[in-house]
């Protein structure tokens, strides 16, 4: 007597929308950034930056690139940028946004300008008015070589002689 086997195959096809765990992994790197930037912005009475994936992937294309030598070089791109190197591993976006917002000790509006020896241009930036889209992206670099971090800004600012805010 013969045995037949009958395999029945049954596919569901379900209708929604899925987050893959890259795509979770950038909302909360974004909303990482975000968060500092918006603080930063709303001391002074200016609206919210918005996420831009375009930006994202600029800087994302460019952190790439530094990962290499994660040199504090910037892309010379068409947009404004912050970039920042911490050596070792456990960075987070937040700790760089907050470090660049730190700058703002040393920024005097009256003057429009930094205090002799420091840097105030990350932080001018982060507050630019005009910007209005963010996109930043951070890598950790071959050899253990630290975190690279960069955040594109549109529209760019920092022009010389004009206020930030």
């Amino acid at each position: 007597m013969a045995t037949i086997t009958t395999t029945t195959t049954i596919i569901i096809i379900i209708a929604a929308v899925y987050f893959s765990p890259t795509h979770a992994a950038q909302n909360n790197l974004a909303k990482q950034f975000l968060g500092p930037h918006n603080v930063a912005r709303a001391v002074l009475g200016l609206p919210p930056l918005a996420w831009d994936a375009r930006l994202a992937r600029y800087a994302r294309n460019y952190a790439q690139k530094r990962r290499r030598d994660c040199v504090l070089v910037h892309s010379d791109g068409p947009y404004g940028e912050n970039i920042f190197w911490g050596s070792g591993s456990g960075w987070t976006a937040a700790q760089a946004v907050k470090y660049w917002a730190a700058e703002r000790a040393w920024y005097d509006y009256r003057g429009n300008s930094c205090a002799p020896g420091q840097k105030c241009g990350h932080y001018t930036q982060m507050v630019w008015r005009d910007t209005r889209r963010l996109g930043c992206d951070m890598v950790s670099c071959f050899g253990g070589r630290g975190v690279f971090v960069v955040c594109s800004y549109d529209p760019p600012g920092n022009y010389v002689g004009e206020r930030p805010y």
